[in-house]
């Protein structure tokens, strides 16, 4: 059976713009606090089921779930660095300790997720029907996706190098003891990227759950990709996130192409991001970070 290899690459599009999406704040924040939090896949998950409860329950629709879920699921990052990982960082714990703690509070959230919502799985009822544009099968919801994930990465690029707080957080991440005797808040700098990076983590749960399934571990099933994203596009260098977003998106679904010609089942296709990030750490650890200018 011939491959239509159109709708590959398009599939390769949706996909990396939801890595794109979970990334790019799991990016900065790694950059700036100097640990991978592992809780960033429940700021997925949580920026889904409220999402779910503004579109859904409420019935208020899609566009202002994503605001909402935006904005709640913001809000809990922010006091989850500021009330967790900040205190600890400043009494001298190591990335092992913000590491675990970080994993302490996903199973926390992950288990309240589970508690309020259920364990079942939920699903959005709206209808997203699919039509053909030539010889790619498409639906509302792909488009959407794609569309945010475009527009949010050119309202970062603003954010980055034409305004104040964009190059605070540029020069926070390239040299966080020359932003401090430069007179930059450093520690407003990083509240405000936790806020951004959790609130782009809900939009991506949101398109996620809207395109599958949402249940407590919709984070999970999702963060080791990004982590292969964060890791390949280099830690804090948000065009190298973008640029990984869709190389390992494009990895995955010709994996998938792969997999079926071989007869193998396509449920390996997370194994494609480890691969990706193994072969990154051991050939070039910084990641595509030398091709783009840090941010």
């Amino acid at each position: 059976m011939a491959v239509n290899w159109a709708q590959v690459l398009f599939n390769s599009a949706i996909t990396g713009s939801i890595y794109l999406l979970g990334a790019v704040g799991l990016s900065m924040t790694y950059s700036l606090s100097a640990f991978p939090n592992f809780a960033h896949a429940e700021f997925i998950t949580l920026g889904a089921f409220i999402g779910y409860f503004v579109a859904e329950q409420l019935g208020l629709g899609l566009p202002a779930a994503l605001i909402v879920a935006f904005l709640v699921t913001g809000g809990v990052g922010f006091l989850c660095y500021r009330g967790l990982f900040q205190p600890l960082a400043k009494r001298g714990a190591t990335i092992i300790h913000l590491m675990v703690a970080s994993i302490a509070l996903g199973f926390i959230l992950r288990h309240s997720i589970g508690a309020i919502w259920s364990w079942r799985p939920l699903y959005f009822t709206t209808s997203w029907p699919a039509f053909d544009l030539g010889q790619i099968r498409v639906t509302g919801l792909w488009l959407s996706l794609i569309f945010v994930a475009v527009a949010l990465a050119f309202v970062m690029h603003l954010v980055l190098t034409r305004t104040k707080i964009g190059k605070a957080i540029r020069a926070t991440s390239s040299n966080p003891e020359l932003a401090l005797a430069s007179g930059i808040n450093i520690d407003r700098v990083i509240w405000l990227t936790w806020f951004i990076g959790a609130g782009l983590a809900a939009v991506a749960g949101i398109f996620r759950a809207a395109d599958t399934q949402i249940w407590p571990m919709t984070g999970w099933d999702i963060i080791l990709p990004i982590f292969a994203v964060v890791i390949l596009g280099g830690i804090g260098n948000f065009y190298g996130a973008i640029a990984a977003a869709l190389i390992v998106g494009l990895a995955e679904n010709i994996g998938v192409v792969a997999l079926a010609a071989l007869g193998l089942s396509t449920s390996y296709r997370i194994g494609i991001a480890f691969v990706i990030l193994i072969i990154t750490l051991i050939v070039k650890p910084e990641g595509l970070a030398m091709l783009f200018r840090r941010t």
